[in-house]
């Protein structure tokens, strides 16, 4: 018999299995760019899929192999999106975070972004297939190993399977308090590079242009451009330039990162970008796209939120749902016009941070609510 609360109570009892997943995971450190250690975690995933009925493919890539898992037959599927890639380096989990797991909180590196969520819908999956339960609709998973740079790669694969896809599931970490992420914000990495003309600095100062004062004076001036527009964030990551003190920079260069909540707005900065002139004469300025999430406006009331709020109900859970800053794979679906939601991931906190953490019992919550999500017949709903 397969009801939910039947689902619910495996998920219970999948628990420790859960624990020494995760950690296993966690063990398998996985910065992004890495490949040999990104195959290797894609090797062991793939192996698991394997083991749960489904058909596994790895595509590979220079920096880390994508990897995709297939259930089920023809027809409409559901898209289901991960990654396997990590902001943290090898060695990170034996120096400055060490894997913790004192019952009520799980902490280590990757537990938050996003191992825990890799978990849980492996652990939805062991579910339906304990419970004998179908799927609802075929099931499709994309597994990126690049997603953390902004899945420069693993893009192609993530768009090639929203094709046929009535929906689209992150497995990011949700809201603080456990809410799903109905949309989010657009995210553009842009590298900034000048030239200029060396010259020693004082002896021949009218002969140099220094590409340093170029490139600070260009990110004022795109300081201005963004307070004029609502809706974007804008960060200044690295600055790299010049040679000596006693040289004007011949070369400087900025990686910039942008976040758009609205369409239009991203268009019109980056137009903008695109077509930037120096300030000085000698000088060159070139902007280029490194990786570009599209912005995925979302609504906080979709069809697609309240199937999963339904199916939360019968597990005994209040699901909710608002936008989110952070952009993920889930853009590339949501700016398609795929309906999409994401952070089915566990509660917790700290991506990115050395306090990064979950909620143990939201294991539990999560496989539970995947697992009677995807026993169920998810409608194609339209987008907003």
């Amino acid at each position: 018999m397969h009801t939910p609360d039947r689902f619910l109570e495996r998920a219970r009892q999948l628990e420790p299995t859960m624990r020494e997943r995760l950690a296993s995971y966690v063990a398998h450190e996985t910065p992004t760019g890495d490949a040999l250690a990104l195959n290797r975690l894609a090797g062991v995933l793939g192996d698991h899929y394997a083991g749960l009925g489904a058909q596994v493919t790895m595509v590979p890539s220079p920096t880390g192999d994508h990897l995709l898992a297939t259930w089920g037959g023809e027809g409409s599927h559901v898209l289901v999106l991960g990654h396997h890639d990590t902001v943290w380096p090898i060695g990170q989990l034996t120096t400055e975070m060490p894997y913790v797991d004192d019952g009520a909180i799980i902490k280590g590196p990757g537990v938050f972004d996003m191992k825990g969520g890799l978990v849980a819908f492996e652990t939805a999956m062991t579910i339906l297939r304990d419970c004998d339960a179908p799927l609802g609709r075929p099931v499709r998973l994309v597994v990126t190993a690049d997603e953390e740079i902004g899945t420069p790669t693993g893009r192609a694969l993530v768009e090639q399977h929203l094709d046929g896809a009535v929906a689209a599931l992150g497995l990011e970490s949700p809201h603080p308090h456990g809410g799903l992420k109905t949309g989010r914000h657009g995210s553009t990495r842009v590298r900034l590079e000048v030239r200029g003309v060396e010259a020693h600095a004082a002896l021949d100062l009218s002969r140099g242009v220094s590409a340093i004062d170029e490139l600070l004076d260009q990110i004022v001036r795109l300081r201005e451009v963004v307070a004029a527009e609502e809706q974007v964030l804008y960060n200044v990551g690295t600055i790299q330039g010049g040679s000596r003190t006693n040289v004007t920079a011949g070369r400087a260069s900025a990686d910039l990162g942008f976040r758009f909540g609205n369409a239009e707005v991203e268009k019109h900065v980056l137009e903008h970008l695109l077509q930037l002139t120096p300030i000085r004469d000698r000088a060159e300025v070139n902007a280029r796209i490194l990786t570009n999430r599209p912005a995925w406006a979302g609504s906080p009331t979709s069809a697609l939120l309240d199937q999963v709020i339904a199916a939360g109900r019968q597990v005994g859970q209040e699901v909710t749902g608002k936008h989110a800053l952070g952009a993920a794979d889930t853009n590339f679906a949501g700016a398609a016009g795929v309906p999409a939601l994401d952070g089915f991931g566990p509660r917790g906190r700290g991506a990115h941070a050395v306090h990064e953490e979950i909620i143990a019992e939201s294991l539990v919550e999560r496989a539970a609510l995947l697992a009677t999500l995807l026993a169920g017949r998810i409608e194609p709903t339209p987008t907003t």
